[in-house]
């Protein structure tokens, strides 16, 4: 009986709770459990084994540069990073809201990371993320528009619960870029939550986005109701690499 019920569970792709049931054989653990409580504890495994694969597969589809997490950001007065904000937007309710959050500060402060780690938590919570490198995207999305598949690269941008726009700002914006950004703004707006850093302070953002009547748009919708983290201090990179070359220098 046993045998053709494990056969039935991996038949029905039941795979949490086929683990559990198997596991519970070889233990000898099923006559510990009355009926009801067994029920319980195979749906629950199965229910805890499908949230596993759904949150891995939100990760996945993000395709984040490198692992993040809130648990390991490093906080200091410095660095102007407030763990009491951060936890805050760690609950997502940003996401729920529609809201933006814009991270600021020189390059090798951890700006990145910060993002990566609020989208980690956001898959976490069953939002779907986006992570892109703001010029790789809009280098994609150029050779969509010649591929034909332009409509349906937008239409994956504005279903993401969450966008995370990395290293914003790097090269001003021609006139192709600078509309793509008005499309993916106006698209999400009221619709969606993003995530935006750059080396540059919001101030100096138009300068960037160019033609002063669309950089005004996309900057009031952008702006509208977004929470900032303004990061400061030394690059965490060069303290790194500082602290390395020196550990090599003592080891020698």
């Amino acid at each position: 009986m046993n045998e053709e019920t494990i056969k039935k569970m991996k038949d029905m792709k039941l795979s949490g709770m086929f683990r559990a049931f198997t596991t519970s054989l070889e233990n000898e653990q099923q006559n510990r459990y009355t009926p009801d409580e067994m029920v319980a504890f195979l749906v629950q495994s199965e229910w805890d084994d499908r949230q596993n694969r759904a949150i891995h597969r939100l990760i996945t589809n993000a395709r984040f540069r490198y692992n993040a997490s809130i648990e390991l950001l490093h906080y200091d007065s410095n660095r102007n990073l407030d763990k009491n904000q951060i936890l805050r937007y760690a609950d997502c309710s940003y996401i729920k809201a529609n809201e933006n959050i814009l991270i600021t500060g020189s390059t090798g402060i951890g700006k990145s990371y910060i993002a990566t780690a609020l989208g980690y938590q956001a898959c976490m919570q069953g939002y779907k993320v986006m992570y892109a490198n703001t010029g790789k995207l809009f280098s994609r999305l150029k050779m969509a528009k010649a591929n034909g598949l332009y409509l349906k690269e937008i239409a994956k941008i504005e279903r993401q619960d969450l966008l995370i726009l990395d290293d914003f700002g790097l090269q001003p914006l021609d006139t192709v870029n600078r509309n793509m950004l008005m499309e993916i703004i106006e698209d999400r707006h009221g619709k969606g939550a993003s995530i935006i850093t750059s080396q540059l302070p919001v101030n100096k953002w138009y300068e960037v986005i160019g033609e002063e009547t669309v950089a005004d748009a996309i900057l009031d919708r952008i702006v509208q109701s977004a929470h900032r983290i303004e990061i400061k201090g030394e690059s965490l990179r060069k303290k790194l690499t500082d602290i390395k070359i020196k550990t090599e220098n003592t080891n020698n």
